[in-house]
Formats: structure tokens, C-alpha cells, sequence
């Protein structure tokens, strides 16, 4: 009885604590959407100033950003 006793206790906590990380993945995802979209819109300015070098490689750092 003593031994599930515990178990149970270990997993209701332990998933407490897990529910906690729920803001810092938000934060984060939040982050890199901001960083993504700020590359996107460079990438975009750069191509309707005619310079598609530049745009392809900010466009490939937001793609690659968002693989992450």
C-alpha cells in the first residue's frame, strides 16, 4: 500500500510540473514566428528591389529557421 501510495503521488506531481513548460514553449514559438516573419519581410523587400541573391538567402534563413 505504502509503495503505491508513493507511485501515485510521484506521477500526480510530475505531471504538475510539466504543465509548467507550456508558457516557455509558447514563448518560444512565438519567437521564432517574430524572427521568421522579420527575415520574410527583408527577403521580400530585397526581391522587389531587384536583389534575389539577397532575398533567396534571408528566404532560405526563415525556411530553415522554422525546420528548427
Amino acid at each position: 500500500m505504502k509503495k503505491l501510495l508513493i507511485t501515485l503521488m510521484i506521477v500526480l506531481f510530475s505531471s504538475s510540473a510539466f504543465a509548467g513548460s507550456c508558457n516557455m514553449l509558447i514563448g518560444k514559438i512565438d519567437e521564432k514566428i517574430q524572427k521568421a516573419q522579420e527575415l520574410r519581410d527583408a527577403g521580400q523587400k530585397a526581391h522587389e528591389e531587384g536583389d534575389h541573391a539577397k532575398s533567396e538567402e534571408l528566404l532560405i534563413k526563415a525556411l530553415n529557421l522554422l525546420k528548427s
